[in-house]
């Protein structure tokens, strides 16, 4: 199967403050700003458009919305959440930014899968809205989708 040619994607998705949403993305991940309104602000999160709506009285997990979670690996990942798969430099140095500015991890960076198909680096925390985000680096993208351990 030919090679896909990845394009970036877009989310939009509810905060309850556009002002926390703007120190989290900018100020802590270090997303550059795009465009922004009254209710919304752009932000690109590694290359992909992401938009926080400001939705007043709402938001992710920690702010009223769904708080379920699925058993993965020994561990209980929330659900919905979102986020980008990186260069390992990249996940790293986003692991220890995160960890330099104080952000609670609801999983903290580990590898999962380890010596199995889709073994990842991965790393789970929530913004100021309770929007829940994982980020994860493989060393080898064509175990993206593996099922099992390619030669």
């Amino acid at each position: 199967m030919p090679k896909a040619v990845i394009r970036p994607f877009h989310l939009a998705f509810p905060v309850h403050c556009l002002a926390a949403a703007r120190r989290f993305y900018g100020g802590v991940m270090g997303c550059a700003e795009g465009r922004s309104a009254d209710q919304w602000i752009d932000f690109n999160l590694f290359g992909h458009q992401i938009v926080a709506h400001l939705v007043p009285g709402q938001g992710g997990a920690g702010q009223g919305g769904p708080a379920h979670h699925n058993p993965v690996d020994g561990h209980d990942v929330p659900v919905p959440h979102f986020g980008v798969v990186l260069e390992r430099a990249d996940w790293d140095a986003l692991a220890a930014r995160l960890t330099a500015a104080g952000v609670t991890f609801g999983i903290a960076p580990h590898v999962r899968f380890a010596g199995q198909a889709g073994e990842q680096a991965t790393m789970f925390f929530h913004d100021p809205s309770g929007n829940a985000l994982e980020f994860k680096s493989f060393a080898d993208d064509a175990m993206l989708f593996a099922t099992e351990i390619l030669p």
